[in-house]
């Protein structure tokens, strides 16, 4: 790969969401970035997987950025698994063991503790599962098309 190319997000936040993103499309899902539920609350991962089940995952950055997180539990009842993506240096102790937790970086993530399954109900996720797809093909578009949006 051209390393010329490869633009890297300037906050680390976004570079655990794309190292995430890049890992969770591995294993069959659609991720997306800034996701903002019905709630108003804007989650930094949410992928689609390939059985229609819909994951969460927060970045945390440091220990700092996970103390001033007071609304992650505001996303429990938006997936059927929530995770913590952090960094190698993150101490990891202080995430709640009942949450999954993703080791990640720039290029890549990797599971070191699978949440638990809680599936949302059917109504849920047909209205998450539609709004997922229309906020990311917003997205997409306004990447074709930035002049779209004040048209």
């Amino acid at each position: 790969m051209d390393q010329s190319l490869d633009l890297l997000p300037a906050m680390p936040g976004q570079r655990l969401a794309r190292g995430v993103s890049r890992a969770l499309a591995a294993l069959g899902f659609a991720p997306a970035t800034e996701v903002t539920l019905a709630t108003g609350l804007r989650v930094d991962v949410m992928a689609l997987g390939p059985k229609g089940e819909l994951w969460v995952v927060e970045c945390k950055s440091g220990r700092a950025d996970f103390r001033a997180d007071r609304k992650w539990q505001g996303y429990l009842d938006y997936c059927d698994r929530f995770f913590w993506a952090v960094d190698a240096d993150f101490p990891a102790d202080l995430l709640p063991p009942e949450t999954g937790l993703i080791l990640a970086d720039a290029y890549d993530a990797e599971i070191l503790r699978m949440a638990p399954e809680t599936p949302l109900a059917g109504a849920r996720r047909k209205a998450l599962t539609q709004a997922f797809a229309r906020q990311t093909a917003r997205q997409l578009m306004a990447l074709r098309d930035p002049l779209a949006q004040v048209l």
